[in-house]
């Protein structure tokens, strides 16, 4: 398909199908970042770290990908959305425990 129909196709969407779009669009941005984040703050501190702002966005955005793919109904596609998002805010629970007991 040319360019031009392409554009042509996407500007006669419903303004609903450009909206989930985006949202799956941001979700893997968020997703995204948090190797970013992660490198960042592993370069700061000289050695691998994992920052609590990697395991935000991880949830954030692995909940973000779960809601599109279940609109999507893509069912194959779940399973690796569904899956890791309990481990996500588990490693979040888990810090704030250990940072309360060690306080």
């Amino acid at each position: 398909m040319g360019t031009l129909t392409h554009l042509y196709n996407y500007a006669l969407q419903h303004p609903y199908d450009v909206t989930w779009n985006g949202l799956g669009f941001l979700a893997q941005a968020i997703f995204g970042v948090r190797f970013i984040i992660q490198w960042l703050k592993s370069e700061q501190e000289g050695h691998s770290v994992v920052p609590l702002a990697f395991w935000y966005c991880s949830l954030v955005g692995g909940v973000m990908n779960l809601v599109y793919v279940v609109h999507l109904m893509a069912w194959p596609l779940m399973l690796g959305a569904a899956a890791p998002v309990p481990i996500y805010a588990r490693n979040i629970w888990m810090i704030y425990r250990d940072r309360r007991a060690a306080s």
